[in-house]
């Protein structure tokens, strides 16, 4: 490795809910700079939340975090000729960050509503232990339980 690491960059909290989960979950959802966009979907969402269920949102999006982020994954490691799947913890920042993807990009595959109504129907399921975020993680943990042979190749 060449040179220093990148130094962390220190985001402010979002301006509603004062929460630094949130502010990085926008972040995620914003495109080519637009953060307003990204906070009317993120807060749309919460309202139609609270309307919905009559719980605070803030409660649901930890709750859907907690059943989408992943606890083990598989990563490539070449040994001796031959590419291993090599099932690995996953770090907590990097299980935030993952299952903040998966969630976005299954908001994002329902189709025919808008972003905010798609965001809040993906939280509300994940909350719940269904959708096709929590699919990804279970997906994700068989492929580690499968190749849990390999686990001595870890370093």
């Amino acid at each position: 490795m060449r040179g220093k690491p990148a130094p962390k960059r220190k985001i402010n909290t979002d301006p509603k809910y004062h929460n630094l989960q949130i502010a990085k979950f926008i972040n995620y959802i914003m495109r080519r700079g637009k953060k307003s966009v990204a906070q009317r979907v993120v807060y749309g969402a919460f309202d139609i939340i609270k309307e919905k269920t009559k719980r605070n949102p803030l409660e649901v999006f930890s709750e859907a975090l907690r059943n989408i982020s992943p606890l083990l994954e598989v990563r490539s490691r070449r040994i001796g000729g031959a590419n291993y799947q090599i099932p690995m913890p996953v770090r907590a920042e990097r299980r935030f960050i993952l299952g903040s993807r998966w969630l976005i990009n299954a908001a994002k595959t329902r189709k025919g509503k808008p972003m905010a109504e798609r965001l809040a129907l993906e939280l509300l399921d994940a909350a719940q232990g269904i959708g096709a975020a929590v699919k990804k993680k279970e997906d994700t943990h068989r492929m580690a339980e499968a190749n849990r042979a390999f686990a001595h190749f870890l370093r």
